[in-house]
């Protein structure tokens, strides 16, 4: 059985975690996240970045930076996980949720500026599939109207948008290291931060609360609470399994897209008869392979070719259910505008197996299987 995902394991993840237990630092913000924390600084070219225990806390605490008060409203698509819109909904924002492009399945940028309200004060463009958001229009946007952007950037690491890395170009990007992602280290994340200005508020909300960050630098004498905050801090564990991950971060993105590109052009025949939709990425985007989906003509088949698929050993799933259409989406959001693309699309949407390591066997046996369904 070809499996969907495989958590990523290189080796060197052992030997980091045994250099993390010998030092005897274990509770966060060591030398492996302090480590993590400048490579994602550096490689995305923000002025801050702290890991988090999950890309959901990420999110929350991009939420607390945004200051979000009860009845502020918070733009973003509905084709997401529930983690976008629940970091808004704690801090009392309602949800107004717009259409998506079918071609990319981002946020349909042309329907954002509708939706703003006296209300409105922040856009969340999620980066589906590692593809970006057309983010200098909806930059444009939120200058106009002086809205913050949350770059939900949880399938995005290393995907770049006119040469620049997703998760810089919004005020704040969240990022996201479980284990189906790209870089893993089970459960964690990170937030990065574009203005300098936001970092202390980061680091107060990161630890609790309190200005224990500065006691650590010396510029303080004790740290005391001084602010709203909660944990955010991941293990020493977690940051060194992350570490030996991104410092291989090349040669994991060149394998996934090794067999990102073999599906494509393996499927290629399958799309000029017609019989199914391909991943698009425009040609000012650079994906990163996060995933590999094709699009059924319906619902109806889709869970055929699912069925099909498991027959012959390969597992198949579709993603996200829309949020609106949900028991707390109809509680706590709004969808602006009709919904023409998000239901239709996410009924059609398909992903095929794609993790580090996917052998060319498997490969074949993927499109394969897939082409057999409609030939």
């Amino acid at each position: 059985m070809i499996i969907f995902n495989v958590p990523l394991f290189l080796g060197k993840e052992t030997e980091y975690i045994k250099q993390a237990v010998a030092q005897r630092k274990l509770s966060g913000d060591g030398e492996f996240t302090k480590r993590c924390n400048t490579w994602l600084e550096a490689n995305i070219g923000v002025a801050k970045a702290l890991l988090t225990t999950s890309c959901t806390h990420a999110l929350e605490m991009a939420a607390l930076l945004c200051d979000i008060k009860p009845g502020d409203e918070v733009i973003m698509p509905s084709y997401t996980f529930v983690s976008t819109a629940n970091a808004f909904v704690l801090r009392g924002a309602k949800i107004v949720f717009v259409d998506i492009r079918p071609d990319t399945m981002n946020i349909d940028e042309s329907l954002i500026e509708t939706a703003i309200t006296k209300k409105t004060k922040v856009i969340v463009p999620v980066h589906y599939a590692g593809v970006s958001c057309e983010m200098d229009v909806i930059d444009d946007i939120a200058n106009k109207y002086g809205l913050l952007i949350v770059e939900d950037a949880a399938q995005a690491i290393m995907s770049k948008y006119n040469g620049k890395d997703c998760g810089s170009l919004g005020d704040f990007g969240c990022f996201s290291f479980h284990e189906t992602k790209n870089l893993s280290c089970g459960e964690g994340g990170a937030l990065v931060i574009k203005d300098q200005r936001y970092s202390e508020d980061a680091e107060i909300i990161r630890e609790k609360g309190t200005n224990r960050s500065r006691f650590f630098r010396g510029e303080v004498d004790k740290y005391t609470w001084v602010n709203v905050g909660s944990s955010y801090l991941p293990s020493e564990i977690n940051a060194a399994y992350l570490l030996a991950q991104l410092e291989f971060s090349k040669q994991i993105l060149d394998d996934r897209l090794a067999s990102w590109n073999y599906y494509n052009n393996g499927l290629k025949p399958l799309y000029d008869r017609g019989f199914i939709e391909l991943p698009y990425v425009p040609p000012h985007c650079e994906h990163n392979a996060h995933m590999f989906y094709i699009k059924a003509k319906d619902l109806e088949e889709r869970s055929s070719l699912i069925r099909h698929l498991r027959e012959r050993g390969v597992a198949s799933v579709f993603h996200y259910v829309p949020l609106h259409s949900s028991e707390a989406g109809e509680k706590y959001s709004c969808f602006s505008g009709e919904d023409n693309y998000t239901t239709r699309e996410s009924e059609r949407l398909l992903r095929l197996p794609m993790y580090y390591g996917l052998t060319q066997e498997d490969r074949e046996k993927v499109v394969d299987s897939v082409s057999t369904f409609y030939l």
